[in-house]
C-alpha cells in the first residue's frame, strides 16, 4: 500500500514549480491551480488581474516513505526567491507570491520548523516572505496548464524562464531525479 501526502507550494508561476517536482523521486502528482482566494472557481484570467487573492500553486501528492516534507521544502527554497513579496523575477502580483499551505497541522509544525532553521542559519540575505497557511480552497488550474513545460518546452517563457529552474533542480539535487 502506498502512502500519499499532500502540500501545496506557490513559488511564483505555478508552471516553473510543476516542472521541477514533476521530476521528484517520491513525488506521485502534480496538479497546477490556484487556492486561498476568495473568487469561486477563478479562471486564470480572473487570478492573473491580482483581484481573487489567490495564489497560484501546484498540488504536490508525495510518498513520505521514499521522500519527506522536509526533502520537498529543501528542494521549493532552492528553486525560487523566498525573500521577494509578491513577486518571483518578472512575474509581479498577489498571485505570484511565495507561500505553503497545508491541510495537516502537523505539515504546519514541519514548515514552521523547516523555516526557522532557514532563519536561524541566515540561509538567505533578506527576510523570507513566504506565507504558511492552512489551505482554504484549491481549484485545480484549466488543463492547458496541466504538463505544461513538457508540452511547450521550447516556447520562450519555458526557454528562458522554466527550463533554469529545472536545470537547477536537476543539478543540485541529482540524487532526487525521478
Amino acid at each position: 500500500m502506498n502512502l500519499k501526502e499532500t502540500i501545496y507550494l506557490a513559488g511564483g508561476c505555478f508552471w516553473c514549480v510543476e516542472a521541477v517536482f514533476d521530476r521528484v523521486k517520491g513525488v506521485v502528482d502534480v496538479i497546477s491551480g490556484y487556492c486561498n482566494g476568495q473568487t469561486l472557481n477563478p479562471t486564470y484570467e480572473q487570478v492573473c488581474s491580482g483581484s481573487t487573492g489567490h495564489a497560484e500553486v501546484v498540488k504536490v501528492d508525495y510518498d513520505p516513505s521514499v521522500i519527506s516534507l522536509n526533502e520537498l521544502l529543501e528542494i521549493f527554497f532552492v528553486i525560487h526567491d523566498p525573500t521577494t513579496l509578491n513577486r518571483q523575477g518578472n512575474d509581479v502580483g498577489t498571485q505570484y507570491r511565495s507561500g505553503i499551505y497545508y491541510i495537516k497541522h502537523e505539515d504546519e509544525l514541519v514548515v514552521r520548523s523547516f523555516m526557522d532553521g532557514l532563519a536561524s542559519t541566515q540561509a538567505f540575505s533578506q527576510k523570507i516572505t513566504t506565507e504558511v497557511q492552512a489551505l482554504d480552497r484549491f481549484y485545480q488550474a484549466e488543463d492547458y496548464h496541466q504538463e505544461y513545460f513538457v508540452q511547450h518546452p521550447n516556447q520562450g517563457y519555458c526557454a528562458y524562464v522554466v527550463r533554469p529552474k529545472v536545470e537547477k533542480f536537476l543539478k543540485t539535487f541529482s540524487e532526487k531525479v525521478a
